[in-house]
């Protein structure tokens, strides 16, 4: 029987109590910071106190424990990089332009059609491991560059080659309706994906199926559509919505049964009301709205009209080339006025029930996985020294996966 002990430690991040799905407004305040220990056996958290008899001891003096960090909004596997498309924006050339000119997402597509399939899982396999060593123990992937079918098929492929590669636990997306291929119209984009839809999803494990709603890809009709079709199958509805402009696409998307809707820079004021009552995620991608000058989220407003308050990095090598979650943290704190405490539950318990995870992972409780994030610092740090890495031990399942360098004094056992 393998074990671990985590002892010592300044702060373990605990929920206000055991078995909740989400924390929902401002209850991530109720999440309590106090002195203490988790012990892990056989991949599970056994208990929140430490044991001396474990086989392996993590000395966590001075240090956070907190759950492990989820990333419930990638675009993994992805091929490439589009630097020459920010060098555009800094120069003041607006997305829906560069998209335009047959940049962003089609751009994508093609470096995705030209990079064989090894390069592009050991692309993702990288960035997989970037993302492990600064805490993410669970993240999405995402299709959605394919721009054809066959395409799509293989980018769904990848992206259930990628989950059994790494060792976080994953969950995949099909993004079926991201931009409209050349040759098609909205509409007959979706006749093709509704037609070949079950040859899709049997190329990988899909729980959602999304859609990207702006004046450059898809309409509110389209979104109506995606959602029959996840219906229909028994799976989630996710979409993009009101990134660069105001479509009034949230009470479409929740009258759907959308389990989430992401972005919401421009998201209108009647809607956060309505986000507040639903159960529908609200992600939020700082990162993403730094890199594409983007207006900002009304975070704050939409916590304290009770939202399922989530953060994500929109890892994509467009608009957000950004693996920290840690780093997406501190901007949301920022950017959002939210607290430290509000940030992390947007990271872990919240992000995990997105992702259909938060029975297993998200929270420091006994039976669930034993994923865990040691930070070298009270967890107010995080936010407060933006661009700093945070994390000196991440634990998958039980099992430390990552010692920053420096850090090894802190194992024993």
């Amino acid at each position: 029987m393998s074990s671990l002990s985590v002892h010592g430690a300044a702060q373990v991040l605990l929920p206000p109590e055991p078995g909740l799905p989400y924390l929902r407004g401002d209850a991530g305040n109720r999440m309590t910071l106090a002195p203490g220990g988790v012990t892990c056996r056989d991949g599970v958290i056994a208990a929140l106190e430490d044991d001396p008899g474990a086989e392996v001891q993590v000395d966590a003096s001075g240090a956070a424990v907190l759950p492990g960090l989820v990333d419930c909004h990638t675009h993994l596997p992805f091929a490439g990089w589009r630097a020459e498309e920010y060098a555009m924006k800094v120069a003041g050339v607006p997305y829906a332009e560069i998209a335009r000119l047959g940049g962003g997402i089609r751009s994508s597509a093609r470096m995705l059609a030209e990079m064989p399939d090894g390069d592009v899982l050991g692309q993702a396999r990288g960035l997989a491991d970037e993302m492990l060593r600064l805490g993410t123990t669970a993240f999405e992937c995402k299709s959605g560059y394919g721009l054809s079918l066959d395409a799509e098929r293989r980018q769904l492929g990848l992206a259930e080659a990628l989950c059994g590669h790494v060792p976080q636990a994953t969950a995949i997306t099909a993004l079926v309706a991201h931009a409209v291929p050349e040759g098609f119209t909205p509409g007959e984009w979706l006749d093709a994906v509704e037609g070949a839809l079950d040859h899709l999803l049997s190329a990988a494990m899909v729980t959602a199926l999304d859609c990207f709603i702006e004046s450059v890809a898809f309409d509110n009709a389209a979104l109506e559509r995606v959602g029959a079709m996840a219906a229909d199958r028994g799976l989630w509805l996710r979409a993009h919505v009101e990134q660069l402009g105001c479509h009034r696409s949230v009470p479409v998307a929740v009258a759907n049964g959308a389990r989430s809707v992401d972005h919401l820079s421009m998201v209108h004021a009647d809607d956060v009301a309505l986000l507040g009552r639903a159960e529908c995620a609200a992600v939020l991608l700082p990162s993403a709205e730094v890199l594409n000058d983007e207006h900002a989220a009304p975070g704050r407003a939409l916590l304290d009209a009770g939202a399922i308050g989530v953060l994500a990095t929109d890892l994509n090598p467009g608009t957000s080339p950004v693996t920290s979650l840690p780093l997406v943290m501190g901007l949301a704190v920022r950017r959002y006025r939210w607290t430290a405490l509000e940030a992390a539950a947007a990271v872990t318990l919240n992000a995990a029930w997105v992702m259909g995870q938060s029975s297993a992972a998200g929270s420091l409780e006994p039976g669930k996985r034993a994923d865990l994030v040691i930070l070298d610092a009270p967890l107010e740090h995080v936010p407060y020294r933006l661009g700093h890495d945070p994390v000196e031990i991440v634990v998958v399942g039980g099992r430390v996966v990552h010692v920053r360098p420096g850090s090894e004094w802190r194992l024993g056992g």
